[in-house]
């Protein structure tokens, strides 16, 4: 089959090869004939060694197939059930899950040193994160697949399994914020346009959206944003407000420089949620004075900060009754040949989301 190839961490380019295949179906595991995968920032961030990942492996962690093929002692999943990938499924049993935060699960990333591929004839290839969404088939644990409604659309679908529901969980289970409330939301990639809706959905009273592309704050607005502005221009806006900043600031972008943008712009007692991947090395500052004088609230927020599989029937739900509008999200579709020229325009910041296809 086909499938995108990154050979090294920290390469540039993807080879799409027609040698691929994956391991057999075994217990506890299913294949999936994937139909859509969206190219999320995460993808890039692997590729640069950002997000930890042995190599080679096949990027691609949000996907949308058809169940083909399931393994002994399989239940809940048939030949035909139309699923999404879940990079970071939840174990059920730890202590993390028996306590209800089973998005702080990482019994799943034991799996990262398993390999689910083969090319070239038996080389090994890893999938991201236990996925690979980036091949036109994938072997996955029956854990790691949630079961959508026939009637979602796959490119609609690929983007629950990661960049929406993320997005969408930030600002509904992680920030809670209440109507009424002022929201800025830093980035307005695919995850920033989805805190954007789910600022709107929970009430807010005005949704400021800041990002450096032109292209991407118009699209903010048509989302129904209130207002799009310039990074420059967010301390004006924020210090403009009746109470010195907003209730709560969405950072969707994962850069320290951000981060601190996003505490200056949170007013005193306010809420700063960060959702953007950043790396390991990238370290904000913060004083002990203003943390203990201002009592700002700095939430990180994992895959939504709450239950995967809840988040996106709940996502799925509000786009059925026509509250969350995903298809605007996909500003690009390309088939998988194309997958390389995708990632070199989502690293120059275009568009939303890129969301590859395999007819």
């Amino acid at each position: 089959m086909r499938a995108a190839i990154l050979h090294e961490t920290g390469q540039d380019e993807l080879e799409v090869r027609e040698d691929v295949e994956t391991v057999a179906v075994g217990p506890g595991t299913v294949r999936v004939r994937m139909r859509a995968a969206g190219l999320c920032h995460s993808d890039l961030s692997a590729m640069s060694g950002v997000l930890p990942q042995p190599a080679p492996f096949v990027p691609g962690h949000e996907g949308a197939g058809e169940v083909t093929e399931v393994g002994e002692g399989v239940t809940g999943l048939a030949p035909g059930d139309r699923v999404v990938l879940c990079w970071m499924p939840p174990c059920g049993r730890c202590a993390f899950c028996t306590r209800g935060e089973t998005h702080l699960c990482t019994a799943s990333l034991k799996r990262l040193a398993e390999p689910t591929f083969r090319f070239g004839g038996g080389t090994a290839a890893y999938g991201f994160y236990s996925t690979g969404s980036f091949a036109e088939e994938a072997v996955v644990a029956a854990d790691a697949v949630l079961k959508v409604p026939a009637d979602l659309p796959f490119e609609l679908a690929a983007l629950v399994g990661c960049g929406v529901t993320t997005g969408f969980g930030a600002v509904v289970n992680t920030a809670r914020i209440e109507p009424g409330a002022t929201v800025a939301v830093l980035g307005a990639g695919g995850v920033g346009a989805a805190a954007v809706q789910a600022a709107l959905v929970s009430g807010a009273a005005r949704v400021t959206v800041v990002d450096p592309v032109a292209s991407r704050r118009e699209r903010a607005l048509a989302l129904g944003a209130t207002d799009a502005l310039a990074p420059e221009d967010l301390r004006a806006a924020a210090e403009g407000l009746a109470l010195g900043g907003y209730d709560c600031v969405v950072e969707a972008v994962g850069r320290s420089e951000t981060v601190r943008a996003a505490y200056d712009a949170a007013r005193r007692g306010g809420t700063v949620v960060v959702v953007g991947a950043g790396a390991r090395d990238d370290k904000v500052s913060f004083s002990l004075g203003e943390l203990f004088f201002n009592e700002k609230r700095v939430l990180p927020s994992l895959y939504g900060g709450g239950d995967v599989a809840r988040t996106a029937a709940r996502v799925v739900e509000l786009w059925r009754a026509g509250r969350l509008d995903l298809a605007a999200l996909v500003t690009r579709r390309v088939p998988l040949a194309e997958v390389g020229e995708a990632v070199a325009g989502m690293r120059r910041g275009e568009g939303l989301r890129t969301v590859i296809t395999f007819d």
